[in-house]
């Protein structure tokens, strides 16, 4: 049997990083995935999907990443369920990620970084942009 999702899109909102009582760490985010066709409107639809991440990768999410910011996925599909307040069964879909991919370089006040790193690696990249300015979001590009 096969359980395996990988996406690519971008944050609704910064991380939320939170620990266990045995203290570790688990980080939760919603990306953004837009869909491969536009609506009867021509406007491109997105999917909202959660995603979850454990441990020092959680940590990295968090510190690195932000609203806006592109990332890639791999994980697993989750389902679960609780009983909500009103004492009815709550069903819950989620992707519990083994790994995220920032997909961009951090940015500082003055533009694009001169080197990228690799978190989940620990190697450092060189700018594939040295020169020019890197192909950046606006607030448009967002499907949010």
């Amino acid at each position: 049997m096969m359980n395996r999702v990988v996406l690519v899109g971008r944050l609704t909102k910064d991380p939320d990083l939170r620990y266990t009582p045995n203290g570790v760490p688990v980080a939760s985010f919603t990306l953004a995935v837009n869909r491969n066709f536009t609506n009867q409107q021509g406007d491109r639809e997105a999917d909202f999907i959660q995603c979850q991440i454990w441990r020092k990768p959680a940590e990295n999410v968090a510190n690195f990443l932000k609203k806006g910011s592109l990332a890639g996925v791999d994980g697993r599909i989750r389902t679960r369920h609780y009983e909500g307040q009103d004492g009815k069964r709550v069903y819950v879909t989620e992707i519990v990620a083994e790994s995220v991919q920032f997909l961009e370089p951090k940015r500082d006040g003055n533009g694009p970084r001169s080197e990228e790193t690799n978190y989940n690696s620990g190697t450092r990249n060189e700018n594939p942009f040295p020169d020019n300015d890197y192909p950046g979001i606006s607030d448009d590009d967002l499907p949010f």
